[in-house]
């Protein structure tokens, strides 16, 4: 074989399996399709990326977090509410005995710090800027074809990792095909400046349009995630930034004080979509090449880093001889994850259900929990726990 493991992606998902396995004695490829440069240049990188507490202890084991810890502002309390209702909850760092509940990072940090830690490991191949044009597994290996700048290279592996985000060419590759739950809203995304410090608060707002997420970044920004109903997203991004600054304090109000747009307005359609499998022969795709998730309540790359970290340990419990392709192993590796996965999509997909709707008993029944959620501490530590990624 010219590699035991090709992940192709090398993005957070993709790195931090490499890097997870990068004393394993495993033979290893990462197959990227941009330029590092390209990559550290996109508007991409400007997101928030808000990481569990789980999360957290992850990239710790991994060696990834002590040296990025610092370009993270902690969550040290959550407040939950429904816009025009009495139901909030709030959510303390200090009650749960943890130092956090999580943190806020924007993405182009914590890819650049995991990057340049793949240039350190010895037994990982960069290929990049390369695609894959083309994969075929017999009993044996994987037969993957690569387009490398202008060249055409044919490797093989005992097994291939799709992690190359929700476009995945593995996936398309394979024919896998994804059930799709098209959420009819759109998540609008920015910067905003606070002329109040948040205090390492970050908000979840409920509103009839969709929730309204600010996340604490620094001492006075916050990262937003505006989920409105698609043709209400539309008018806000042709109207002009004064306008939808103005809708934005209207929907949060003044708690922390005049709000002002600190960096462009972006859109994304929002969907629920799953891989309806997660591995082919000798294939096994992650992250959010397997799982799209809304973003209400930030669970996306927390769910993805879980795949990365379980199937990591799976492949350094295998001795030397076993192959690690294998159909038994792979089928082994998806029914683990699966529980975890559902539990999490469950969550998440029944929160948007439930505080996107304004049927009078759903409206009542959900301020009815949120005000009983707050006085309630054992249910309030559960609903801490699924935030930190600890209930699973």
């Amino acid at each position: 074989m010219d590699y035991d493991l090709l992940v192709v992606g090398g993005g957070l998902a993709g790195n931090c399996l490499a890097l997870a396995l990068k004393d394993s004695g495993l033979k290893i490829a990462i197959v990227e399709a941009q330029y590092r440069e390209v990559l550290q240049q996109a508007t991409l990188g400007d997101r928030a990326l808000a990481l569990a507490a789980g999360t957290v202890d992850a990239l710790e084991s991994l060696n990834l977090w002590q040296g990025i810890a610092n370009a993270a502002t902690p969550i040290e309390q959550i407040h939950i509410s429904d816009k025009g209702h009495f139901g909030k909850t709030r959510l303390s760092s200090q009650k749960e005995n943890v130092a956090a509940l999580g943190y806020v990072i924007t993405a182009r940090d914590l890819e650049t710090h995991i990057a340049n830690q793949i240039t350190a490991a010895e037994n990982v191949t960069l290929y990049c800027p390369a695609r894959v044009m083309g994969l075929i597994a017999d009993e044996n290996a994987v037969f993957v074809n690569l387009k490398l700048k202008n060249e055409t290279l044919n490797l093989t592996a005992k097994l291939v990792v799709g992690a190359d985000g929700g476009q995945s060419s593995v996936r398309q590759l394979l024919n896998i095909d994804q059930h799709v739950s098209d959420y009819a809203q759109t998540a609008l995304v920015t910067t905003i400046t606070a002329n109040r410090p948040h205090k390492n608060v970050a908000y979840e707002r409920f509103t009839a349009s969709g929730p309204l997420a600010l996340l604490p970044m620094g001492e006075h920004d916050l990262a937003v995630i505006w989920t409105r109903k698609t043709e209400e997203a539309e008018s806000l991004m042709q109207g002009s930034e004064a306008n939808f600054i103005e809708q934005l304090q209207q929907c949060f109000g003044y708690r922390l004080g005049t709000l002002t747009l600190k960096a462009p307005r972006r859109a994304f359609p929002l969907s629920l979509i799953r891989a309806k499998s997660m591995i082919s022969q000798r294939t096994v795709i992650i992250g959010n090449a397997a799982h799209q998730l809304h973003p209400v309540a930030g669970q996306g790359f927390n769910l993805g880093l879980r795949d990365v970290i379980v199937l990591a340990e799976m492949l350094r419990q295998q001795n030397e001889t076993a192959d690690i392709g294998a159909s038994k192993f792979l089928q082994y590796f998806s029914q683990t994850r699966e529980a975890d996965q559902q539990r999490t999509i469950n969550f998440t997909d029944t929160l948007v259900r439930i505080f996107s709707n304004e049927w009078l008993a759903v409206t009542a029944a959900r301020n009815l929990g949120l005000a009983l959620l707050d006085v309630l501490p054992f249910a309030k530590t559960v609903l801490a726990r699924h935030a930190m990624g600890y209930q699973r």
